[in-house]
Formats: structure tokens, C-alpha cells, sequence
């Protein structure tokens, strides 16, 4: 084999070229780590809404909570099942909740977006303790109060903290901001079930939440509460029902920037040919000299690949390190499952650094291949004789 040490020469000897190729091919990584981080964001936001110890009941064949009717007497069964944990106090640790979408316009734009109004109880805190109150106060029966997840706070006009805004036919006040922990819940707004179903002249809920007593029983709960004649539902695991919440957005944005970032890695992949062919024809003699000092084809090939895979690992690294810093920024979008406004943060994990690593070197491969086929087929005499 050729030291290692001689490729890095080389690289470090064609320094234009060579951080042309490492740019070209740091920018196609960056897109596509931004893209999968992207997509990876949603799914974790909308994934940890949900607890493992919960369920939820929805209309039998609805997608989600906005298209769900359950019926007044079919969540008092629901309640009154043997299967649902109970609080210290005795009482049965499940909520009846309604789910309504309001049009708000956004601080920064003015433009109308869809945001969650949850009418919940306060059982509703109980099965989410995750969800703290970090400012002002919980909102009180009697008043048109509601308290707003920090997200919807920052990103709605009308929903921070003393604030007012009007739907339902009536102007209600935000006197208090909770956090949810970067779950879907800091998107929404939250009061009464009474005062909102009463506003929205809605007499039914949207979903029943509860929590288990014992987890390993829920599959016998699902089919008893599923065959239940008296209802039409389906029941789900909270986590799994949330996480089924992303699965349309987030794919169509994986695969989505998974095609934009291959599109884009065909200029890079060029690139890094027109480097090793340029690097082939600049050391001809050298490859002929090393052909008569014993070093194989092969040997030739693999040297020329390691420094085309190299070049692309260099870029794809720096791709990520550009990527991560996304981390920071927060967006919000559309859910096309509920279509209401989320908001979430770019977040890397380790599978997507993997993936951006493999993704570069396949890139370095692609395009180092024929330049180095070209290299080992050399003739011996030929590259010494080139001038």
C-alpha cells in the first residue's frame, strides 16, 4: 500500500481545487443534515407530547383530535373503566378535552396561522407533569382565561402574558404561560373544557386521555373499549398516537430534502472529479514512478480513492459542524395531520451524523472512481516518458 502520508501531500498540494471540492461538498451536506434534522425536530416535538404511562381515546377511524367526536356519556364509560390509574385522592386520573382551531396573526408577519385551543380539566396537569406554569397564574372558572404554551406566547400576537384575544364570540385574557418542555403542548393554548365547549356550542369532547395502571394491560383495554357497542373509538398508546401526528410532514421533508440534497450532490460529486482527474494529470510521473518502484494498480486505485473520499469526508464534516449550529433556530410549520401551527427546533442526532458521513464518502467514491481508474491503468513507460 502507498503511506497515507504521501496522499496527504497531495492533498494539502492542491489547495484551490481541493477547498473548491471541500465547499461544494460541505454545502450538499449541510443541506441534507439540515433537512433530516428538520424532519428528526418534528418527529422528537411531537413524540415526547405523548407519555408512555397514557392513552387516548379518538373517534374510531379519525387521524386526529380535530376531526374526533366523542360523545359526553361515551367519555363518563371511558372514565369509569377499571384499567385507569387512580389519584391519591381516589379519583380517576383521566380528562375529558376538546380541540378547536382558532386563526391568530403572527408577531413577526401579521399573517394568520391555525393555532390549538384545548378546552382541558385539572386532570389535564396531572397526566402531563412535564407542563409547569412559569408565568402568571392558572386561569379560574368563572372568567374568560386561558393560559399559552411558551411557543405560542413568543409567536402569536394577543397570547402573551396579559394579553387579550377574541374567539368564540368573546375576549379572552392569557393571564398565565406554561412550559411543556419543546413538546407540541407549547403550541397551543389552553381553558376550561366547559367555557370552551360553551363558547364553541360544542356538546362533546374531542379525546379522552387517561393513564394506565398497568401498562402491559392495554392491549386487553384497546379491544374491550374498541368492541364496546356503545362506542365507536379507537384507542392508542399517547406516545404512539403523537408520533403518528408527524409522520406525513416529517416524511415528505426527509425524502424531500433527501432528493434536493442527491440533486445537489451531482455538481458536487463533478467537482471532486474534475479535482482528481486535474491531480491524474498533474502527477503522471510520479504515478509511473511509483508503478516501477513495485506498487500495484491497485495500490494506485486505492490511494487515488482514499484521497477522493478524503477530500469529501473533509467537506461533510464541516457540512454537520455548519448543520449543528441550526440547533439554535426554532420554525414553525403547519401540521398537515392537525393543521394547526407547531413549533420546533432543528435537532441533530447521532444516525444523522452517520448518515452525512456515509453520504459524503459515497460522494468522494463516486467521484474519485474513474480518475482513479484512469491513474492505475497508466503505463509504466508512458508516465515516466510524459514531460
Amino acid at each position: 500500500m502507498i503511506p497515507l502520508g504521501y496522499t496527504i501531500r497531495n492533498i494539502l498540494k492542491h489547495k484551490v481545487t481541493t477547498t473548491m471540492t471541500i465547499l461544494g461538498v460541505s454545502l450538499v451536506v449541510f443541506v441534507f443534515a439540515a433537512a433530516q434534522m428538520l424532519s428528526y425536530g418534528l418527529k422528537s416535538t411531537l413524540v415526547s407530547t405523548g407519555s408512555d404511562d397514557n392513552a387516548i381515546v379518538i373517534r374510531k377511524s379519525s387521524q386526529s383530535e380535530v376531526q374526533s367526536i366523542i360523545l359526553r356519556d361515551q367519555g363518563q364509560i371511558v372514565g369509569t373503566s377499571p384499567e385507569i390509574a387512580r389519584a391519591a385522592d381516589g379519583s380517576a386520573l383521566y380528562t375529558n378535552e376538546i380541540y378547536v382551531l382558532i386563526n391568530q396573526p403572527k408577531r413577526a408577519t401579521g399573517e394568520l396561522a391555525n393555532i390549538v385551543v384545548r378546552g382541558v380539566t385539572p386532570k389535564s396537569l396531572e397526566l402531563r407533569p412535564a407542563v409547569k406554569l412559569i408565568a402568571g397564574r392558572m386561569w379560574q372558572d368563572a372568567g374568560s382565561e386561558v393560559i399559552a404554551g411558551k411557543s405560542a406566547a413568543e409567536r402569536y400576537a394577543g397570547c402573551g402574558l396579559g394579553e387579550k384575544l377574541r374567539f368564540g364570540a368573546r375576549e379572552w385574557t392569557v393571564v398565565g404561560v406554561f412550559d411543556a418542555q419543546g413538546s407540541g403542548f407549547d403550541s397551543e393554548l389552553w381553558g376550561d373544557v366547559v367555557q370552551i365547549a360553551d363558547v364553541f356550542r360544542r356538546p362533546i369532547y374531542s379525546s379522552v386521555t387517561f393513564r394506565m395502571a398497568d401498562t402491559t394491560q392495554f392491549e386487553a383495554m384497546k379491544a374491550r373499549l374498541e368492541n364496546d357497542r356503545r362506542m365507536e373509538v379507537d384507542v392508542f398508546r399517547e406516545k404512539e398516537y403523537y408520533a403518528a401526528q408527524s409522520r406525513t410532514l416529517a416524511g415528505f421533508i426527509g425524502i424531500g430534502g433527501t432528493i434536493v440534497s442527491i440533486i445537489f450532490s451531482l455538481g458536487a460529486i463533478v467537482g471532486a472529479m474534475i479535482t482528481m482527474y486535474a491531480s491524474v494529470a498533474n502527477r503522471v510521473r510520479e504515478i509511473g514512478t511509483l508503478r516501477s518502484l513495485g506498487f500495484s494498480r491497485l495500490a494506485i486505485l486505492i490511494s487515488f480513492l482514499i484521497e477522493a473520499m478524503a477530500i469529501s469526508l473533509t467537506g461533510g464534516l464541516l457540512g454537520i459542524v455548519g448543520a449543528s449550529f441550526l440547533g439554535m433556530l426554532q420554525v414553525a410549520t403547519t401540521n398537515w395531520d392537525t393543521f394547526s401551527q407547531i413549533a420546533f427546533n432543528f435537532r441533530l442526532s447521532t444516525a444523522i451524523v452517520i448518515a452525512a458521513v456515509v453520504f459524503a464518502l459515497v460522494m468522494g467514491l463516486v467521484g474519485g472512481f474513474l480518475p482513479a481508474v484512469r491513474a492505475a491503468r497508466l503505463k509504466i513507460v508512458d508516465s515516466l516518458r510524459a514531460a
